[in-house]
C-alpha cells in the first residue's frame, strides 16, 4: 500500500493547487478525483462558461449593435452549438494542462470515489480507499488528508431536476440547442451569466429572485445598474418573488411565483435552477473519523485549513467559507505550506475578490457602503462614471461606474464595487493595495497609462480624496 505525506481528495481548483505546492515544498504527494482534473470550474463552471459569454458578446454586437459599428448582416446566421464546441475546447485545453502538472509535479492521480476508512494516529497513518468506476479498489495512506471534494447545486427536494426541461449549471452549459425560452431561478452569479448568454441570442429569459434585488450579496447600487442593464437587454427580472412550485409540463415547464402582489403562473421551454449550492462533505468517512462538520454538511477549519482531528484538513467549497474557484485555490496554498511547516499568510474572507461575468460586469471586495456606516465607520466615498473614460468610449461600452469606500478618519480601503466593462479585471491593483494598506491618495498619484480602462480606478481615487479631474 502507498503511503503519502499528503494526499488530496478533489481535483479542483482547491485540490490540485494544493496537491502542486504541497509537492513543491517536498512533500511526497497524490490526488484522487471521481470525475475530472480540473473540477467543475474547468469543465463545467468558470471556465467553459466564460468562452460561451464571449461568443455571447459577438451575437448581441452583431444582433443589437450592427448599425452602430457599421455593419450590415443580412440573413444572420447565429449558430449556438459552435459557441459550445469552442468553451469546450477551451476547457479541454486547461484540463490537460492540470494532467501535463500532475505529472510535471510528480504527483500521482487516482480516478475514483474515495472515502477516508481511518483517522491518522500519533503512529499511524489515515486509511483512505478509491473505489474506481469499474468496482475495482484502491487502498491507499496518508499522514495528511486533504478534503477538496467542492459543493453541488442545492435543490429543493420537492423539484425534480430532469436535465431537459429542468436543469442546472452543468445540463446547461453542455446544451447545444437554445431553448426558446427560459425561466432563471436565482439572480447570483449563475444566473445572471446564463441569463446574459441566452439572451444575446435572442432567448425570452425571465429571472426569478427571492430576495429584494439582483445579485443580492453585491453592493445595493451595483444590483440596481445591472437590473437596469438586464431589462435593457429585454430580460425580464422579478425580484421579491418565491418560486411556490415547479414542473416539468408538455411543451415546457410551469413555474408559479407568488409576490405581494399575488401569484402567477410562468410558463417556459426551460427553467435553470440557480439557488445555492451545498458542501460535499458526507459519505466520505469524514463523520467517523471525528471530524466536525455543520449543519450544511460543511467542513469545519481553523485559518490554517485545519479541521479538530491532527492529518486532516480541508480546503474549498467543501469548507463553504467563500464558494470561489480563487478563493479555493489560495486555501489550497496555505494548507499545503501549512502542512509542510511554512510560515503563511492567513487569508481574509471579507477581502476576497468577487467577480460577476454578466454584461456589464461587476466586481467588488470589502465592504459596502451601507456595512461600513453600520461598524461605526465615517466614510468618504468616491465615483467614477465609465462615461467620461475615452477608453470605454472607444469599446463603445460605457454603463456603470466604480466606486470606493474609504475610512475618513486614516484613508484605509474598505472596499470598492465596479460595475461596467472588464472590471473583474480591475480588482487585482485595488485589493493590493488595500492588502498592503496603501491609501486612495496612492492610488490617485499612481500614474494610469492613457487610455486605459484602469484609468477609472485613478480617477475614482482622485474623487475620494475630493479632487476628482475629469468629472
Amino acid at each position: 500500500m502507498e503511503t503519502y505525506d499528503v494526499l488530496v481528495l478533489g481535483a479542483g481548483p482547491g485540490g490540485y493547487v494544493c496537491a502542486i505546492r504541497a509537492a513543491q515544498l517536498g512533500l511526497k504527494t497524490a490526488i484522487v478525483d471521481k470525475q475530472w482534473l480540473g473540477g467543475v470550474c474547468l469543465n463545467v463552471g468558470c471556465v467553459p462558461s466564460k468562452a460561451l459569454l464571449k461568443n455571447a458578446e459577438v451575437a448581441h454586437t452583431l444582433r443589437e449593435r450592427g448599425k452602430e459599428f457599421g455593419f450590415t448582416v443580412e440573413n444572420l446566421k447565429l449558430d449556438y452549438s459552435v459557441a459550445v464546441k469552442r468553451s469546450r475546447q477551451v476547457s479541454n485545453r486547461l484540463t490537460k494542462g492540470v494532467e501535463f502538472l500532475m505529472k510535471k509535479n510528480n504527483i500521482p492521480v487516482y480516478m475514483g470515489t474515495a472515502k477516508v476508512t481511518a483517522a491518522p494516529g500519533a503512529d499511524s497513518p489515515a486509511g483512505v480507499s478509491v473505489t474506481a468506476k469499474d468496482g475495482s479498489v484502491t487502498q491507499l495512506s496518508a499522514r495528511n488528508v486533504v478534503v477538496a471534494t467542492g459543493a453541488s447545486v442545492a435543490v429543493p427536494p420537492v423539484w425534480t431536476v430532469d436535465g431537459q426541461k429542468i436543469i442546472t449549471y452543468q445540463e446547461a452549459i453542455l446544451q447545444e440547442k437554445l431553448p426558446k425560452s427560459v425561466v432563471v431561478i436565482g439572480a447570483g452569479a449563475i444566473g445572471v451569466e446564463f441569463a446574459t448568454v441566452w439572451s444575446s441570442y435572442g432567448v425570452s429569459v425571465t429571472i426569478v429572485e427571492m430576495l429584494p434585488r439582483v445579485l443580492p450579496l453585491e453592493d445595493e447600487e451595483a444590483s440596481a445598474e445591472l437590473a437596469k442593464a438586464l431589462q435593457k437587454r429585454k430580460i425580464t427580472v422579478l425580484v421579491g418573488h418565491k418560486v411556490q412550485s415547479l414542473q416539468a409540463v408538455e411543451g415546457g415547464v410551469e413555474v408559479k411565483v407568488s409576490a405581494e402582489a399575488g401569484e402567477k403562473v410562468l410558463s417556459a421551454e426551460q427553467a435553470l435552477v440557480a439557488i445555492g449550492f451545498k458542501p460535499n462533505g458526507r459519505g466520505l468517512g469524514l463523520e467517523e473519523a471525528g471530524v466536525k462538520l455543520t449543519e450544511r454538511g460543511a467542513v469545519e477549519i481553523d485559518a490554517r485549513m485545519a479541521t479538530n482531528v491532527p492529518g486532516i484538513w480541508a480546503v474549498g467549497d467543501v469548507t463553504a467559507r467563500l464558494m470561489l474557484a480563487h478563493t479555493a485555490s489560495a486555501q489550497g496554498m496555505v494548507c499545503a505550506e501549512a502542512i509542510a511547516g511554512r510560515e503563511t499568510s492567513p487569508l481574509n474572507y471579507e477581502m476576497m475578490p468577487h467577480a460577476t461575468y454578466c454584461q456589464p460586469q461587476v466586481a467588488s471586495f470589502g465592504l459596502t457602503e451601507a456595512q461600513a456606516k453600520e461598524r461605526g465607520y465615517t466614510v468618504k466615498v468616491g465615483r467614477f462614471p465609465f462615461q467620461a473614460n475615452g477608453k470605454a468610449l472607444g469599446l463603445g461600452d460605457y454603463t456603470g461606474w466604480v466606486k470606493m469606500i474609504v475610512d475618513e478618519k486614516y484613508g484605509e480601503i474598505l472596499g470598492a464595487h465596479l460595475v461596467g466593462p472588464e472590471v473583474t479585471e480591475l480588482l487585482p491593483e485595488l485589493t493590493l493595495a488595500q492588502a498592503n494598506e496603501l491609501t486612495a491618495a496612492e492610488i490617485a498619484h499612481n500614474v494610469h497609462a492613457h487610455p486605459t480602462l484602469s484609468e477609472v480606478l485613478m480617477e475614482m481615487a482622485h474623487a475620494a480624496e475630493g479632487q476628482a479631474i475629469h468629472v
